[in-house]
């Protein structure tokens, strides 16, 4: 200790131990902790510095932002117009003129005929069948309707890709909620009903369930955006459109059950 002492009067000890060496403690150099409290103090005064400067900058730039879009705000009232006007017209919802007669099958959606073709459908058809498909436009009305009277027999929802519904196999892949319907004219015949997501249409809304009973006619779902209807009939139904007709749904009369 004496040598400490000495140490400390000869000027060779750091100036902290020289000090706390007249307290008669020692501490070895470097000094442990020295410096963080005030580290600590200089990160907080650099986080908040900078916390200022980005309320400013926000500021700053919040009224050049408000300036350009009070500016601009008829061009934007113009273009919510203009949604608002579209949405009211994709959305729109007509009531059918349902013909009367047995056996018919009236088109379930809105929409441009392009494939009459057969088609393997084990669920619910449960084998080979006569196939419809309805493409729908982004100009279509979306709302699709029963094609026969009868009652839901089968309802399943299938997740998939959202591949453009302008191909006709798009049912393959796509998101799709297939409905079986029971006719009871005549009784037993079984005709489904497949509603395709499509590319912009990522959102099917049934409106039936399983055991539903269905009026030919009646409103069964909503696509939202363009997509694709596919109509499943017995392979003994008789066509009674072509390709390239246009159909409405709820209205036109696609076939007739044998």
């Amino acid at each position: 200790m004496r040598h400490v002492f000495q140490l400390a009067r000869k000027g060779n000890l750091h100036r902290k131990c020289r000090i706390a060496s007249r307290a008669q403690k020692f501490y070895f150099r470097p000094v442990k902790h020295s410096g963080k409290a005030v580290r600590a103090a200089m990160n907080l005064i650099v986080f908040s510095g900078l916390a200022v400067l980005a309320l400013l900058a926000a500021a700053y730039i919040g009224e050049y932002v408000s300036h350009a879009v009070l500016a601009l705000s008829g061009a934007v009232i113009a273009l919510w117009a203009l949604f608002v006007l579209f949405t009211f017209y994709f959305f729109r919802d007509p009531d059918p003129m349902v013909p009367s007669g047995a056996n018919l099958v009236v088109a379930p959606g809105h929409g441009k005929v392009d494939t009459i073709d057969t088609a393997t459908v084990e669920d619910f058809i449960g084998g080979e069948c006569q196939r419809i498909s309805i493409f729908l436009s982004v100009f279509d009305v979306h709302v699709q309707n029963s094609p026969v009277t009868g009652r839901v027999a089968y309802f399943r929802h299938k997740p998939g890709l959202y591949l453009n519904a302008m191909r006709a196999d798009s049912a393959q892949f796509n998101e799709n909620v297939l409905i079986g319907i029971e006719s009871i004219e005549p009784p037993g015949a079984k005709v489904g009903v497949r509603l395709i997501a499509g590319l912009i249409a990522r959102r099917i809304v049934p409106f039936v369930a399983d055991n539903d009973p269905v009026q030919r006619g009646e409103r069964i779902s909503l696509i939202q955006f363009g997509s694709r209807v596919d109509v499943y009939l017995p392979k003994s139904a008789r066509i009674k459109v072509q390709l390239g007709d246009r159909v409405v749904g709820g209205q036109s009369i696609l076939a007739e059950l044998a």
